[in-house]
């Protein structure tokens, strides 16, 4: 890893602030995206180059085609481009859908799946130039299984999904990889603020009986942004605890 530049979205806390410091341990330089959390995103750039690796943080939001290429714009003011990139950022909006408002639908495509759109798009050409590059999505075990009260979570994870399998085959001969994460149940401060009954039920559906840790999310991405993954594309990688077997 040493060498390359990583853009990490969504990357102030939890997901992705694991991903981006598994980077930076691996030596690679790591840029991550934020939208509101600055505190956390100055925190999490110190901790990155406390690795001796170079470290940005920029603030854009993902749905909006002028802030991503703005974003993309001060990143190549400071790093020759971007080798890998980790398309993290993501909101949930729940509710039942007999009751979901239209403006809870737009919001989470937009940032959701627009978002991968548009900061793949921000970069790809680069890519395809150098002949180099790889793409991480990180969808959700329920865009494959699906969840009574996120049918618009669902449908951006599942769009996802869609997404990394269409592009993957349009890059391959690029040498450009393009590879989905469909984590399960993690402890973020997402689902910190369940309730412990919602918490105990959701781990009875979790074969490995526990929640996983964003490291376990981190590590996947890690290896899928390797050499060592340089002949897989196009894949979902589930780390679910066997949810989705």
């Amino acid at each position: 890893m040493k060498g390359k530049t990583v853009l990490v979205t969504g990357g102030s806390r939890g997901i992705g602030k694991a991903v981006a410091l598994a980077f930076a341990k691996e030596g690679a330089n790591v840029i991550i995206n934020y939208i509101s959390d600055e505190e956390g995103a100055t925190d999490v750039i110190k901790e990155i180059r406390g690795f001796n690796v170079e470290g940005l943080a920029v603030r854009a939001n993902v749905s909006k085609a002028e802030e991503v290429n703005r974003m993309i714009g001060e990143i190549e003011e400071n790093f020759d481009g971007i080798d890998i990139l980790v398309n993290n950022a993501g909101i949930t909006k729940d509710g039942l859908f007999i009751g979901m408002k239209e403006e809870d639908w737009d919001q989470v495509i937009e940032i959701n799946l627009k978002g991968i759109f548009l900061c793949t798009k921000a970069v790809i050409r680069k890519m395809i130039k150098q002949k180099y590059g790889r793409v991480i999505n990180i969808s959700s075990v329920v865009g494959v299984i699906g969840n009574p009260g996120q049918v618009n979570y669902c449908a951006s994870k599942a769009g996802v999904i869609g997404f990394t399998k269409s592009l993957a085959r349009e890059v391959a001969s690029r040498n450009i990889t393009v590879n989905a994460i469909a984590p399960g149940f993690i402890e973020t401060d997402m689902t910190g603020v369940l309730p412990q009954d919602i918490k105990k039920s959701i781990v009875g559906t979790i074969p490995m009986k526990r929640y996983g840790k964003p490291e376990d999310v981190a590590n996947a991405i890690v290896f899928l942004g390797s050499s060592k993954a340089g002949y897989i594309t196009g894949q979902v990688i589930h780390v679910d605890g066997g949810m989705a077997m």
